[in-house]
């Protein structure tokens, strides 16, 4: 039993992550997270067969389309949605660009985009960089500098009859703010726009229901919850019956087909699968469908993150000679911090120096730590709790940063 009481075996789950074996702290997991065997081994079983690309009469053409379907389902099941929602790609940035073309054929000069300092870049740049190429004009949610959280209210001034679409995180990356998503898609769709909501970094920290959260389309990263480098983008298929990517003539026309270009890492989608199916595995309580068993396990994941985190939160905010940036009421278990006269690189050097992995930067919350003011001084560190990291290491990190005084 883990912090909280949860129904998570900490030590059970550390046996599955083979990279654990280095002695390191692994509190990085937001720019990534530790991969376990079965994702390991279900990449490396897949490349041991022939497989060839889709659409073939034969076994090896066969084996590419289910593992294409193993994909698509096991996304789906993650966040609630079908497997004809769910578009695949290389990552959630080229993802979110190929979207934001698509979704901009229809926009005119003097249309409207919303965006939040909150977010990860990923979901900034492509929009403002569409906005400036078509006459767009871009609308800026604000971060309270106090608090890190993202005010729903101000969207209803933010909103107008030309707002095509409003784009806003699940779970920052840097703080961990959580907003109200629901609320802010509720607003959008009183006049008639579309909500492109980043999951990433929330993904690995909650189970995520896609029609409680009102997104239109919700982006994702396979590596932030244990799998390898692929991309989602997961909407209503009906929506994306409306869309017309950019595509090869000979392509397939069908959704979600159309949106994937090139041949894709067949691989790698068996770990996508084997990612969701290690995250349903996670309680040993967790019964029924892979969607009822990922209910069980990630409700245990937050409950065991959230002690652990709880613990992490309050020693840090405790010590004169760190800041916490932010104190968002509902959060993943994420927190950045500065130290006084030291930079965020010389305070990750000297953690790592004492076997701690942790980030230094503005981990592409640019916006977000340009608003907080700490980029002049390199940005913050950042610490991310997993679902395979102990009390003992969170009383390491503890230590380690006190030291610093």
């Amino acid at each position: 039993m883990g912090p909280g009481g949860a129904a998570l075996d900490v030590a059970r789950v550390r046996g599955l992550f083979p990279g654990l074996s280095d002695g390191m702290v692994h509190v990085d997991g937001p720019g990534g997270a530790l991969v376990p065997e079965s994702v390991l081994r279900a990449v490396s079983q897949a490349m041991r067969v022939p497989i060839a690309n889709r659409g073939g009469v034969f076994p090896s053409s066969a084996r590419a389309e289910q593992l294409v379907g193993g994909a698509r389902s096991a996304v789906a099941d993650l966040v609630g949605g079908t497997p004809r929602g769910v578009v695949l790609g290389p990552n959630m940035t080229s993802l979110t660009y190929a979207m934001a073309r698509t979704l901009a054929k229809t926009w005119r000069p003097g249309d409207e985009v919303v965006v939040s300092r909150l977010d990860h870049d990923a979901n900034i740049r492509p929009w403002i960089q569409l906005a400036q190429e078509l006459g767009l004009l871009v609308k800026w949610a604000e971060v309270d500098i106090e608090s890190g959280e993202l005010p729903e209210w101000q969207y209803d001034e933010l909103l107008t009859d030309r707002t095509r679409l409003v784009a806003v995180t699940m779970a920052s990356n840097a703080i961990g703010t959580r907003p109200d998503i629901r609320a802010i898609a509720d607003r959008a769709h009183a006049v008639g726009a579309l909500v492109y909501v980043d999951g990433a970094h929330a993904a690995p920290h909650g189970l995520i229901d896609l029609t409680a959260t009102g997104a239109d389309l919700l982006a994702l990263s396979a590596y932030k919850w244990c799998g390898p480098h692929v991309g989602a983008v997961v909407a209503d298929p009906a929506l994306l019956e409306t869309l017309a990517p950019d595509k090869l003539a000979p392509a397939p026309d069908r959704v979600p087909d159309r949106f994937e270009t090139g041949t894709p890492p067949f691989e790698l989608y068996a770990g996508v699968a084997a990612a969701v199916d290690h995250l349903a595995a996670l309680s040993p309580d967790a019964t029924g469908t892979r969607r009822e068993r990922l209910q069980t396990s990630m409700a245990a994941v937050v409950r065991y993150e959230g002690a652990l985190f709880d613990r992490l939160d309050r020693a840090l905010r405790s010590m004169r000679h760190v800041q916490v940036l932010g104190s968002p009421q509902y959060r993943t278990p994420t927190v950045s911090f500065t130290v006084s006269r030291m930079t965020p690189r010389a305070v990750a050097r000297e953690l790592s120096r004492r076997t701690i992995c942790a980030w230094d930067g503005d981990h592409y919350a640019r916006e977000l730590f340009d608003a907080l003011g700490v980029n002049e001084q390199g940005g913050a560190v950042r610490l991310g709790i997993m679902h395979y990291n102990t009390v003992e290491e969170v009383d390491h990190i503890i230590d380690s940063v006190a030291a610093l005084a």
